[in-house]
């Protein structure tokens, strides 16, 4: 049985997951609908989709971890890293992740997992090397809220259809090139091709809006709940510049897990790519943390007042 948490509620929060999740569905439903119709077949699509849905959201934690090369570590190996985690957890009353370690130099941190009793917490080498121990905190404060509000199944589940719309296009594409040639299957492997492409597009826009929302509730939750927005402030602050600093293997490898991250594993802000981006501007952030500290009466930190 599930624990609440006592992060605070976000009611903007659940009405921009709900209207967005309730436009995907609608997507979903349209896009199996013709794919059933283009190939003929509903047992086999829904076979397809089942499998690969079931495979994304039980193994979603195993596959960030292997992919970040992180492994989870016991309290002798990393015991100040699991003291915060067990506060944290303790304050907002919900079962405590895993807790793992990627042996990276960019410093970061994600949470995966498909409900807060089977959470893993991950941060990198990099980043426990970087940050002092309250801005420690107020990253893995956010990354807990992450997992109290289930964003990550919220987003493992929404971005399911842009997943499969993908996989679609792949397939299309290499079936006309090494096919059958006949022009009914030529015809109906471009119709494929054209509505996955558009399913593809039109859930990416929607999941990005999602989770920069969902990025902005994760930090004003780990703000009000530590107490201590300035050090989060902080974190973002030193985090960011860190990252743009890294022109390793490390963050082009990272860029893929951009939705997972606390902090987008890119440089500055890409211009007009913030709409595509998974993750707020800076500036938005520590407004929002500024914001919090004023109401709060606690000092400002890096970019707040």
């Amino acid at each position: 049985m599930e624990m609440p948490s006592r992060f605070r509620s976000d009611r903007r929060l659940t009405v921009r997951m709900g209207i967005t999740l309730f436009l995907l569905g609608l997507l979903y439903v349209g896009f199996v609908a013709a794919l059933i119709a283009l190939l003929k077949s509903w047992v086999l699509v829904v076979v397809i989709v089942g499998l690969l849905f079931a495979a994304q959201f039980w193994f979603s934690d195993r596959i960030a971890l292997f992919a970040m090369r992180g492994r989870v570590v016991e309290r002798d190996e990393y015991p100040g890293l699991h003291g915060v985690v067990d506060r944290l957890a303790a304050m907002a009353d919900m079962p405590k992740p895993v807790v793992a370690v990627s042996d990276m130099d960019m410093p970061n941190a994600f949470a995966t997992g498909r409900n807060p009793d089977n959470a893993v917490v991950c941060v990198t080498t990099g980043l426990l090397r970087r940050l002092e121990p309250e801005e420690l905190e107020g990253v893995l404060a956010h990354e807990l809220s992450h997992v109290a509000h289930k964003d990550v199944a919220v987003i493992t589940v929404a971005s399911f259809l842009g997943v499969i719309a993908g996989l679609m296009v792949r397939f299309a594409f290499y079936s006309q090139l090494f096919g059958r040639r006949d022009q009914n299957t030529v015809v109906i492997l471009a119709a494929v091709m054209g509505v996955s492409a558009a399913v593809y597009a039109i859930s990416f826009l929607l999941i990005r809006a999602l989770s920069r929302y969902r990025e902005l509730a994760a930090d004003r939750a780990a703000a009000f709940l530590t107490g201590r927005p300035s050090a989060l402030a902080a974190a973002l602050t030193k985090v960011s510049g860190e990252i743009a600093r890294i022109p390793t293997k490390d963050l082009r490898t990272a860029q893929a897990f951009n939705a997972f991250y606390f902090t987008p594993a890119l440089g500055a802000d890409p211009g007009v790519g913030r709409f595509f981006s998974t993750h707020p501007s800076l500036e938005q952030r520590l407004d929002q943390l500024g914001r919090i500290s004023a109401e709060l009466g606690g000092p400002a930190g890096p970019g707040e007042g």
